[in-house]
């Protein structure tokens, strides 16, 4: 049955029935194929099919990247045997076609198609739940060969479907017979990497959802930011970039409107290198303004023939770059992560990884964006809700549940104990023993040593000889390696107390073997206030107590009452291990996560500048092109 659509109406859809509507567009050039593929992909799913035959200009294109996306099959007339090449040639070029055809070869496999459609249909229910596992599994592990992606943990029905609709249009029913087909075509496994990667795209998709990013969430980042603080923005899964040049339009639209001159960083990433070198051109096909209001095609687009190419004011704010948010580093220090439409394709074994990995790429109060369909699940304690129906959420919480076990290079280790001690101010000598002069003054003046953040000691005062002694081996400075025995326990507690409380610890009348003799002291250690730049540091002071008159030193020998009482002061001393031991575990674990997050600021910034160096080669490459053409008209002219 051919329809044809009335004057000044659009067709689409609804349940299977066919419904005219008034047209979005009133002026200029309508786009009514698009308008009905669209449907067509939302009401029908994988059992839609569209053709796209002879015409002018580039409409259908964007219909036929919906159907694709839902898993339908699509057809394009081959271009030599089209008396205009417009559409077919636009069509192609998405990389989206299932078959290329002359028109008279379109039947036979169309009912190809749908025979072996119906066949799965009716046999699977009954018979076959999905592909076989093991099968399965042998085509994840080609694809991760030739691709470096792995498809294991996504949903297993869009999976299915896919593959089966791959062996549909090579006739081949057997999954066996389709894994022995892929080892042998390199092209097919590309192919099918293509068909899992697919999803829904367009400009401003869900326009309520961007309205209310516009009006809730851009205002509260942009409001109190001073101009020297770029706002970061990272579009995770851009496929070919429509998403992202929709955030830069709203961040332009606010700059213009409020007058406020900002840097915006937008850093857009995908698994699919072909997609990125699309979004990276800018070019895009008319039918666009079925999504773009004709204002913003004005402001935001110049037009080139049959296309729209994005201003270059909108596409510097991006740095488009290929990353797999599961396995590489995450950017860090982020405002808003815009990650739309990607989850859903995730079970939720994969969701349990990216979730925190979000979080910890967001700054305190950054926000996340969702697609309609999905949620942080069982992350509710790391985000909370900010817009419930277009699920638009705020990271809360100091730390990521980082689930993600990234590698503890060594190079990175290295490089975050040489900026600690670099951030050791230059004229430090001079200002210690100033401090020094001021602190003693209030107390006294008895033996102590001023110590960093690492517990390094930086300065002498006094006679701690008989508390403090050069370890063994390489010489080093470290307070707690030096301390003398009995003293170790407690001088670590107090002074891993001061420095997480930020406040005086003082330890009380305790003993400390000196020469083979027992000494009582106070202890006390005091967190330096008066300079920012010595937070962390530390004053410890030894305060001897003096023996009363006429009693000599205690000698280190034990009868009777004296051994009972000294068991119970190494019982003690024992409990005291035992809880430096437990404080020593707290700060290596404590270590070991800032070593790991210092580790994924590196590798975050490896990313940044990887992504940046992939954007100046493409410039390089556009400069030398266009240095090549004005040559050759130079020697036209001449």
């Amino acid at each position: 049955t051919i329809y044809i659509i009335p004057p000044n109406k659009d067709i689409i859809i609804n349940k299977g029935i066919l419904l005219l509507m008034e047209p979005k567009i009133t002026r200029g050039i309508r786009h009514p194929i698009d308008v009905f593929f669209r449907s067509l992909a939302e009401d029908q799913k994988e059992k839609a099919i569209c053709i796209v035959l002879s015409g002018t200009g580039t409409e259908g294109t964007l219909g036929l990247q919906a159907v694709k996306a839902e898993g339908g099959f699509v057809i394009v007339q081959s271009p030599e045997t089209a008396t205009y090449e417009g559409m077919p040639g636009s069509a192609i070029s998405t990389g989206m076609a299932d078959l290329i055809l002359p028109p008279e070869k379109m039947p036979d496999e169309l009912l190809n198609y749908a025979r072996q459609s119906l066949r799965v249909a009716k046999i699977r229910p009954k018979e076959v739940p999905g592909l076989p596992p093991d099968y399965l599994k042998k085509i994840f592990v080609l694809i991760r060969e030739h691709t470096g992606n792995d498809f294991s943990d996504y949903k297993q029905s869009t999976i299915n479907r896919r593959i089966e609709k791959r062996m549909f249009i090579h006739g081949i029913e057997k999954t066996h017979d389709y894994v022995l087909f892929l080892q042998q075509n390199r092209d097919e496994i590309r192919s099918l990497f293509k068909e899992l990667l697919i999803s829904v795209t367009k400009f401003f998709r869900d326009p309520e959802a961007f309205e209310a990013l516009k009006k809730e969430i851009i205002p509260e980042l942009l409001g109190n930011r001073l101009p020297d603080q770029p706002v970061r923005v990272w579009v995770v899964g851009c496929t070919t970039g429509e998403e992202a040049y929709s955030i830069a339009m709203l961040f332009k639209e606010y700059r213009d409107e409020n007058l406020k001159h900002f840097d915006v960083q937008i850093f857009a990433t995908d698994i699919d290198n072909d997609a990125i070198e699309k979004a990276r051109a800018g070019v895009f096909p008319e039918s666009i303004a079925v999504d773009v209001s004709p204002e913003r095609l004005r402001r935001f687009f110049v037009k080139e023939k049959n296309n729209f190419r994005i201003k270059k004011e909108v596409r510097e704010m991006i740095v488009f770059s290929v990353q797999n948010v599961i396995k590489d580093p995450p950017f860090s220090k982020l405002d808003l992560i815009s990650c739309r439409n990607l989850l859903i394709y995730m079970n939720q074994k994969l969701q349990k990884k990216v979730l925190p990995v979000f979080h910890y790429g967001l700054n305190r109060d950054g926000f996340l964006f969702l697609g309609n369909s999905e949620t942080v699940g069982e992350f509710a304690d790391l985000f909370s809700v900010v817009d419930r129906q277009w699920k638009i959420y705020r990271r809360k919480g100091e730390f990521g549940m980082m689930q993600r076990g990234l590698d503890m290079a060594l190079p990175a280790i290295e490089y975050a104990y040489a900026k600690g001690m670099k951030g050791e101010t230059k004229g430090l000598e001079e200002l210690v023993p100033k401090l020094l002069q001021k602190m003693l003054l209030d107390l006294y003046a008895p033996a102590c040593v001023i110590v960093n953040d690492k517990l390094e000691i930086r300065y002498f005062h006094g006679r701690t000889g008989k508390y403090l002694e050069p370890a063994p081996g390489e010489a080093r400075f470290n307070l707690i390696d030096m301390a003398r025995e009995g003293l170790k326990p407690q001088l670590y507690r107090a002074a891993f107390e001061a420095q997480k409380q930020r406040r005086d610890v003082t330890v009380k009348n305790f003993h400390v073997k000196i020469n083979g003799e027992i000494q009582n002291i106070n202890l006390v250690v005091k967190p330096v206030r008066d300079v920012e730049s010595l937070k962390g540091w530390l004053i410890v002071i030894f305060d001897e107590i003096p023996m009363p008159a006429g009693q000599a030193r205690r000698r280190v020998s034990y009868k009777g009452k004296d051994a009972a009482k000294r068991i119970g002061e190494l019982e003690q001393e024992l409990k005291n291990s035992k809880e430096s031991l437990q404080i020593t575990i707290e700060e290596l674990e404590t270590s070991n996560e800032e070593l790991k997050s210092t580790n994924e600021e590196l590798q975050s910034s490896n990313e940044e500048l990887q992504s940046t160096n992939e954007e100046l080669e493409t410039s390089r490459e556009e400069l030398q092109s266009l240095n090549e053409e004005l040559g050759t008209v130079n020697s036209e002219l001449q």
